[in-house]
């Protein structure tokens, strides 16, 4: 069994440091990693990215993240990614990581992902080039999280996460005003999923929505935005035969 730790949209900043450290330093005991799933900063500033990085540096359980659209809005986000990689944290955006996990090998594939909405009601690539690359930037992260997916199952590992920020997933996004769900997520992202193939999909950004979801393929969805868990982070605990996922947290 592995633990899975995960939250995101912590929204940190100068005023926050040190609110969630006590409860990150509790991990070792109830999870064996931890996925931060974007939005860390408020505005994606280095200051604030600093702020995030003390909060997660030196934890005893590898730390796993992506950017959110706040950690870009500075327009800074390669600054951001290089304070948490010195904080030791793994920035994913395209990419997959493995983590050891006792004799269990743990992929995690990232992108932040992007909106464009879901099958029936779903943004098209027709139309103004402004529309045709929205579409086609939310084509490329999904495109790059099915290649990291594919790329992890290639390496042996037992058990695969897609972490992103963006839902991929309607349904964990029922609370929130339907008008703006073609902005909080797209159905491409669970389509690179449900081809590729995971154990668990972990995703924040929609603090209104649900924490559970599942795609059309089956795979089990969970929405760990913080304003949702109303915690420090939820625990999902993953068997390697694939057959149970509960949530501990």
């Amino acid at each position: 069994m592995i633990r899975v730790a995960a939250v995101g949209d912590i929204h940190m900043g100068p005023d926050t440091q040190g609110l969630l450290r006590p409860a990150f330093e509790t991990l070792p005991d109830c999870a064996d990693l931890l996925l931060l799933a974007g939005d860390l900063t408020r505005h994606g500033t280095p200051e604030e990215a600093r702020v995030v990085a003390q909060e997660v540096r030196g934890l005893p359980v590898p730390v796993v993240a992506v950017l959110g659209n706040h950690d870009h809005h500075d327009e800074q986000p390669d600054k951001v990614t290089g304070i948490l990689q010195e904080a030791g944290v793994t920035v994913l955006e395209g990419e997959g990581t493995v983590v050891e996990c006792g004799a269990t090998r743990v992929g995690i594939a990232g992108t932040k992902g992007f909106g464009g909405g879901f099958v029936g009601r779903s943004a098209g690539e027709f139309g103004e080039p402004l529309m045709k690359e929205f579409v086609r930037y939310t084509r490329r992260s999904a495109d790059g999280l099915r290649a990291a997916l594919e790329e992890l199952d290639r390496k042996g590992c037992a058990l695969r996460v897609a972490l992103t920020h963006f839902s991929p997933v309607a349904d964990t996004l029922a609370g929130e005003p339907p008008e703006i769900y073609p902005f909080l997520g797209s159905y491409l992202l669970a389509e690179a999923i449900d081809v590729a193939g995971a154990d668990l999909s972990v995703h924040g950004h929609a603090h209104a929505g649900t924490e559970h979801g599942m795609t059309a393929g089956g795979v089990r969805v969970r929405n760990v935005a913080q304003p949702v868990i109303r915690r420090a982070f939820n625990v999902y605990q993953l068997h390697t035969h694939g057959d149970t996922d509960s949530d501990t947290g």
